[in-house]
């Protein structure tokens, strides 16, 4: 057998017994990072927008207010990671969001710098939160443990006030934005009825005027007793914090 087929056969093996980082998600497109427009959002030279999904970063151009707080400072740490760098999309489920951009959890694949698993490098750095949907939740546990640690060390957006988790009685009334709340679970609360998209359930929690308004995909909730204590995560407004997903709540113990 010819010498150059023996190398090309060892050759083709190497790469075959390499194991994909994502064994579980679909391989998708590669191209250069040209652009970031915040902290969990990128621009392929491709023209192609890329989400980084089963994160989210304080939004650096929200519509209808100022940049939320750290939104320049996410943004900047995944121009750092990125700018310039080839990269390979993976998808772990639906692949574009109803503004076509890929959903995708993204590496680099350059010899630029490091290997780096970009959605997970934000966590471990503070510049983003964990944000699970249903059909792109893979890897989510493991992210939320990547989070916790980030939030224990006091790095990035966790060193500011704004983040910080809050007791439910310390939430204002007026307050919007994400948040992370320890509450205790109380009764169930009566749903306006003239309210347009009304929740599964909603739940009051012991000593807080705030309410825990908990959606059909999170509807489990729903069902815990009275006196659980909770740490959740979601979008509080009009003295509400949306529960969107099962696993963006975590029941507690006492220790």
């Amino acid at each position: 057998m010819p010498r150059w087929v023996i190398w090309g056969f060892v050759i083709l093996c190497s790469a075959c017994s390499q194991a994909s980082p994502f064994p579980d998600m679909q391989p998708g497109e590669t191209g250069r990072v040209v652009n970031v427009i915040d902290g969990d959002m990128l621009v392929l030279d491709t023209g192609q927008g890329v989400r980084l999904v089963s994160i989210e970063s304080p939004a650096l151009y929200p519509r209808d207010r100022e940049a939320d707080p750290f939104a320049a400072e996410g943004a900047r740490i995944l121009e750092d990671l990125t700018l310039g760098r080839r990269v390979q999309l993976y998808y772990p489920g639906i692949t574009r969001d109803r503004y076509d951009r890929a959903l995708a959890h993204v590496l680099t694949i350059d010899g630029a710098g490091p290997e780096t698993w970009l959605n997970a490098e934000m966590l471990k750095r503070g510049g983003a939160w964990v944000r699970l949907y249903p059909d792109t939740a893979a890897r989510g546990d493991e992210l939320l443990d990547l989070e916790k640690q980030a939030r224990a060390s006091g790095r990035g957006l966790w060193s500011t006030v704004t983040y910080r988790v809050q007791t439910a009685e310390s939430v204002a009334q007026d307050e919007r934005g994400f948040r992370l709340v320890e509450a205790e679970l109380a009764e169930a609360a009566a749903i306006d009825p003239d309210e347009q998209y009304p929740p599964a359930c909603l739940r009051s929690l012991r000593g807080a005027s705030l309410r825990l308004s908990i959606r059909r995909d999170a509807r489990s909730a729903c069902q815990l007793p009275v006196g659980t204590k909770v740490l959740v995560r979601g979008y509080v407004s009009d003295g509400e914090l949306d529960l969107t997903y099962p696993r963006h709540l975590q029941e507690l113990t006492d220790s």
